[in-house]
């Protein structure tokens, strides 16, 4: 799932990341195939290289390893309102077929089951970003058919309503989940499976997701990680555990 995700961000690209898996795929994607990409975090950092992947948007590995530090205001009105942002790289807890997010609650808003961490930079990223990639785990819970709450827009309800809205960038362009990559119908912009991962059959993308999904007519097999691709990524989880001092590391000092 991550290296799929990074092979989609293109070098040279302006990307303003999420925390999460974004961040962890378009790092890889910058420590891989796209040394050029500019990857933007909503704290203010420009052209952040971290060593290792950041806990929060707040981390000082961003600050020290970017190329400048603006204030947050001067991201999302001069780079993001402004048109300077080409790819936006979100995560999500829930998403619909028509690839609307949501990261506040689960059930009601007044009294929810579950609080989530919330809206942050995310409805402004799906709006005005020149287009959005959203990597997420896929399951039934997290891909419904209708959301407890709708955080970000992707589509709306479908064909030419975002561009009713007034949204400037155009969407969505790729989900990619554990088991396969969907993309927009070009007409009613409903999530169509395009690439299944190696080893998962239709029936297990069918039985986590919360609505009748629909492929392309020709889907196809979504290649597999490179020794190069995976080595990269390994050597960049290790390094952020011992950076973070993570259960890898808690457990072999208990040993």
């Amino acid at each position: 799932m991550t290296v799929a995700a990074a092979r989609r961000l293109r070098n040279g690209a302006v990307c303003f990341v999420g925390i999460g898996l974004p961040s962890t795929a378009a790092n890889l994607a910058r420590l891989t195939h796209a040394p050029r990409v500019c990857l933007i975090y909503e704290s203010g950092t420009i052209g952040a290289k971290p060593s290792v992947l950041p806990l929060s948007i707040g981390d000082g590995e961003l600050a020290t390893s970017a190329d400048t530090v603006v204030s947050t205001p001067e991201v999302f009105r001069y780079y993001l309102q402004g048109g300077r942002v080409d790819v936006g790289f979100l995560g999500a807890a829930q998403i619909d077929r028509f690839a609307n997010i949501n990261t506040t609650v689960i059930g009601s808003y007044g009294k929810p089951k579950t609080r989530l961490p919330g809206a942050g930079g995310a409805p402004e990223i799906a709006a005005l970003a020149g287009e959005v990639l959203i990597i997420m785990q896929q399951s039934a819970r997290a891909f419904v058919k209708q959301l407890d709450f709708v955080t970000s827009a992707g589509f709306l309800d479908g064909g030419d309503a975002r561009e009713r809205a007034g949204l400037a960038g155009r969407g969505p362009a790729a989900v990619i989940t554990d088991l396969c990559i969907f993309q927009p119908d070009p007409v009613t912009r409903e999530l169509t499976v395009e690439s299944i991962h190696p080893g998962v059959e239709r029936a297990t993308i069918e039985a986590a997701t919360g609505w009748p999904v629909r492929y392309v007519a020709q889907v196809r097999s979504t290649d597999p990680p490179s020794s190069a691709e995976l080595t990269t990524l390994r050597e960049l989880l290790r390094r952020t555990a011992r950076a973070h001092a993570s259960g890898e590391i808690r457990q072999s000092q208990r040993a």
